[in-house]
């Protein structure tokens, strides 16, 4: 498998990094990194002052390479009536995205006494093979520790692990 990252506005290469790394070291594949693309136009509800995150898919697949895309984008994503969203993959599709915009709180809730730079790049890394879990068909898990355990808190990210449950990862690898 082929995915290819796509930035998308001004996304800090530390972010390109350990997305690129956190896809890397679970599911084994070729990684690239596309050129940034700029913001699509028409994604912002000004109402809302966020962004459909479906735009930012439609961008991925339009543009990357891979045989799996990823946009990631430091702007806020809303998708249909969701006040917001970490990510969003349509389930064995192609493309998907993740935002870093709420992934930068400075506090894990007390886990750990880990730097909020480390605690972030966690969160990139889960996030990532979270989406691209999706693509591959997985749906959400019940396992509070599997990547694909719907995490719609910051802290309910933070208490999961960034690989897939022993039951995952028999239906993708």
């Amino acid at each position: 498998m082929h995915v290819d990252i796509v930035p998308v506005g001004d996304v800090d290469p530390v972010v390109k990094r350990e997305a690129s790394t956190g896809l890397r070291s679970v599911y084994e594949c070729d990684v690239t990194v596309h050129d940034a693309e700029p913001v699509p136009s028409g994604a912002l509800d000004a109402s809302r002052e966020q962004y459909r995150a479906e735009e930012f898919i439609d961008l991925a697949k339009r543009v990357g390479t891979g045989t799996k895309t990823i946009a990631i984008t430091p702007k806020d994503l809303f998708y249909h009536r969701r006040n917001y969203v970490f990510g969003l993959a349509y389930l064995g599709g192609s493309g998907s995205v993740i935002s870093t915009y709420r992934l930068r709180t400075s506090s894990d809730g007390g886990f750990s006494n880990r730097s909020a730079s480390d605690i972030f790049s966690d969160r990139v890394r889960k996030e990532v093979v979270h989406e691209i879990g999706h693509t591959l068909g997985l749906e959400h898990c019940d396992n509070k520790r599997c990547v694909m355990n719907f995490s719609p808190t910051v802290r309910e990210v933070d208490v999961k692990e960034q690989t897939l449950c022993g039951t995952c990862q028999r239906e993708v690898l």
